[in-house]
């Protein structure tokens, strides 16, 4: 069998949208086995038998089985003997463990990738950022995707709508207030101990990110997009409507969006 490989030997995602493609798939896969299929996945890994491990594949299938048999792999392994803890734990926990190694095992899979075809320092961080602009498995399988979508736009990004509210009510500015934007990386301990006036703060936000629409081509706001404000019309705008990059808005002090800067270029 080819274990992980999901027919990897006839598939080789080898451009950066390629790979979050396949990504999407393996991720969709997984989820479906940890969610809707939860009975099915739970009575597949049966701990009589011997190692198992859960797989994902590019076309959304996802699959219990025997590790590959070729040492090394041809592609990165999932966590080996997910089976054996599944009786030795409440089941909610065992599939919370088991969406913790999916998402290791996602990453490393689409890295191997990048650093297969030789992705450049750009094409590993455009990558990196396109795959976290979507919950883990993790967030998914514990419901905390869910929430952060309900009470807070993206947990990821609360630091930035809290600076978008303050720029509005108190005259503040700083770059994180025209980003929206999942950001993992950049949560800390200090998110846990917000303030009554923040929380407050952050909840009207939410109300006013759900209608918001997009200066540009008119849908609404999805929190798993990254957005921009314009500091002159404060319109908001996906950022691949205005052709501007996570990265790139990170050194955008002052955002003009293209309407306002032809206005400004006008004699």
């Amino acid at each position: 069998m080819d274990g992980g490989g999901g027919g990897a030997a006839h598939y080789n995602p080898r451009t950066v949208e390629e790979v979050f493609r396949d990504f999407k798939g393996r991720r969709a896969g997984i989820i479906q086995a940890l969610t809707t299929d939860v009975e099915d996945f739970f009575q597949q890994c049966d701990p009589e038998k011997e190692n198992l491990c859960l797989y994902g594949f590019p076309n959304e299938v996802w699959e219990v089985n025997l590790p590959a048999e070729e040492v090394p792999p041809e592609l990165p392994e999932p966590a080996l003997g997910i089976n054996f803890a599944r009786d030795g734990m409440q089941e909610k926990d065992w599939l919370s463990l088991v969406a913790v190694h999916s998402d290791a095992w996602l990453l490393s899979v689409s890295f191997y990738f990048g650093s297969r075809f030789g992705f450049d320092k750009a094409d590993r961080k455009r990558l990196f950022n396109m795959i976290n602009e979507v919950p883990t498995v993790f967030e998914v399988v514990t419901g905390n995707a869910k929430r952060q979508t309900k009470e807070k736009p993206s947990s990821a990004n609360q630091n930035d709508n809290r600076f978008k509210s303050n720029s509005k009510l108190r005259g503040l500015d700083g770059k994180s207030s025209k980003t929206i934007q999942a950001k993992e990386e950049e949560q800390g301990s200090e998110e846990v101990e917000v303030e009554e006036e923040e929380e407050e703060e952050e909840e009207e936000d939410e109300d006013e990110h759900g209608e918001t629409l997009c200066g540009a081509c008119g849908d609404n706001y999805a929190s798993d997009e990254f957005w921009i404000c314009c500091d002159m019309c404060e319109k908001w705008f996906h950022g691949k409507c205005v052709k501007i990059t996570p990265a790139r808005a990170e050194h955008i002090k002052h955002y003009k969006c293209p309407s306002c800067s032809n206005k400004r270029a006008r004699p």
